[in-house]
């Protein structure tokens, strides 16, 4: 019954002009508050997605580092129990380094990755290819595919360059004493691509082929820095990562897509986290408002109060007539904003009316997501602050003493 007298209460007009208008400023404020934040987020999610795919497009599904040191070894029956585990689609041996290429006089740092054949099935590097082929090679006639950072650097076009690449790599030394004749490989990589997939990856990353990496480094065939795994999306990963660590011992560590990049995911969500406690001022703002229409409401409201109390409803009752009051205002206003951050989603989707600037980016518009939790977390945070805006206004309502005089 209460929900009753609070739905006369909120379409009824009100005998003060004022009271009008600060309920439905309460309530756009409302609309606003929802719809910024859920906008907001959904910003947010857009963002999220497409640096998660990027990086997912260079990392592996799962990787297998050592636990201590720069080296882990894989034989043979390691290598076929890990492919014959239920999910795993294609593995690869890792050999990784830090070198300089050098064309001409352009010289640059680069993580050369040293990779089997299977690894084009593990990373999305051949699918981005922006120039040449995904060639690696022999160990004894390497080929390179390279960054397109990595490739501006050393001024040069993979599909078109006749000149071989030299490569330098650090050995092994015991000495503090750095000899570049003992100390320092040299060898030549002919370059067969570039890949553009991630600023970051561009500019530091070179592929070889893995051989090449274990004949210049001085180290074994069974030897590499990880083991790159890719896996079918109906994996179980709890299992998976049980039966990898079976396998692998304790000398080494299992790591998922979100364990390779948990600090970027990490500052992902803390920023997540932070906007949604900012923009949730809006609707704390909304709130006051809300507290001044239910006050002059319940002063407006003396009489029906009292008549309410001869009826005999208890202060209870009353309490939860302005508590429903209340709710009312701000579940009106949270669905208006949810509907109006839909629309404005649908068309950014749609038409992308907002542009992001620069020209920098891999997209020319703010990439947006709805997702069902954010207006679940929205709608749950209006309720909330509702209820706590609502109560002092509704608690002085019942508390109002009995007077009813006859005239």
């Amino acid at each position: 019954m209460h929900f009753l007298f609070a739905w006369r209460y909120f379409k009824a007009k009100k005998s003060t002009q004022a009271i009008n208008v600060i309920a439905w400023t309460s309530m756009g404020a409302m609309v606003i508050g929802t719809a910024a934040l859920i906008l907001v987020l959904s910003v947010f999610n857009g963002f999220e997605g497409m640096v998660k795919s990027l990086y997912s497009s260079f990392y592996p599904s799962w990787k297998i580092i050592p636990a201590s040191g720069k080296t882990l070894t894989l034989s043979e029956g390691q290598r076929r129990a890990i492919a014959g585990l239920p999910g795993v689609t294609a593995l690869s041996r890792v050999v990784e380094e830090k070198a300089m290429l050098q064309a001409g006089e352009n010289q640059t740092m680069v993580q050369l990755k040293g990779v089997e054949e299977s690894y084009q099935r593990i990373s999305g590097v051949a699918s981005n290819l922006v120039n040449g082929e995904y060639r690696l090679g022999t160990a004894e006639q390497p080929q390179v595919i390279m960054g397109a950072g990595v490739a501006d650097a050393l001024g040069v076009y993979s599909d078109r360059n006749l000149i071989p690449l030299t490569v330098y790599l650090p050995q092994k030394t015991t000495t503090l004493q750095l000899d570049w004749t003992r100390d320092i490989r040299m060898g030549l990589l002919q370059t067969a691509g570039t890949f553009m997939i991630q600023q970051d990856f561009d500019n530091r990353f070179a592929i070889v082929p893995i051989g090449f990496m274990q004949s210049s480094l001085g180290i074994g065939a069974a030897m590499c820095s990880t083991v790159e795994i890719a896996t079918a999306a109906t994996v179980d990963p709890q299992s998976l990562r049980t039966s990898l660590q079976q396998i692998m011992g304790s000398q080494c560590i299992v790591q998922d897509r979100y364990q390779q990049n948990q600090s970027l995911y990490a500052v992902m969500r803390t920023e997540r986290w932070i906007v949604y406690a900012v923009l949730s001022l809006i609707l704390v703002v909304a709130a006051f408002t809300m507290i001044g229409a239910l006050t002059m409401l319940v002063l407006e409201k003396q009489k029906d109060i009292s008549v309410l109390q001869a009826l005999g409803m208890d202060r209870s009752g009353i309490l939860r007539i302005f508590l429903s009051e209340g709710l009312l205002l701000a579940i009106g206003g949270a669905s208006v904003g949810m509907l109006l951050a839909t629309a404005l989603a649908w068309l950014q989707i749609r038409y992308h009316l907002i542009p992001l600037q620069g020209g920098s980016f891999l997209i020319d518009y703010y990439p947006v997501a709805l997702q069902v939790n954010d207006f679940l977390l929205v709608g749950v945070t209006v309720f909330v602050i509702a209820l706590l805006a609502s109560w002092l206004p509704a608690y002085k309502a019942s508390r109002t003493p009995f007077e009813l005089r006859a005239e």
